[in-house]
């Protein structure tokens, strides 16, 4: 993956701390909520405000350097990727990267050209059903 501070250059987005905190905490979760990626930074950041991180993730958002994973809860980002699915647990709500086929994602530009493609499969994680 390319460094948090390339990804901020390429979408001319200027870079500030805060911005590199909020990318480190989502390439660390993976998957975080608004309220989750607060949480883990203002004790870097004590001033930073719940509307400080709600704007950085919006500007982050429309320079597609994250994405919005819509979830029937609180919405989550991630830093932007290749395409691919997300398996969601019914149980804890734990949310998996799955690879996305290319050969679906072919067919899907064949009929529909520069779609956006989001795929969500939901389902029992592994650590809920017992199977190791």
């Amino acid at each position: 993956m390319k460094s948090y501070k390339m990804l901020l250059e390429e979408s001319n987005l200027k870079i500030t701390p805060q911005r590199l905190a909020i990318l480190k905490e989502l390439d660390k979760k993976g998957h975080a909520s608004i309220e989750e990626i607060y949480e883990n930074i203002k004790e870097m950041f004590p001033s930073i405000s719940l509307a400080t991180i709600y704007k950085n993730i919006n500007a982050l958002k429309e320079e597609n350097v994250i994405n919005e994973v819509c979830l029937h809860q609180k919405p989550k980002f991630e830093i932007t990727k290749e395409p691919h699915a997300h398996f969601i647990c019914k149980k804890c709500g734990k949310i998996e990267d799955v690879e996305f086929s290319k050969v679906i994602d072919k067919e899907i530009e064949k009929y529909y050209p520069n779609s956006q493609k989001e795929l969500y499969i939901y389902g029992i994680c592994k650590d809920c059903s017992g199977n190791s």
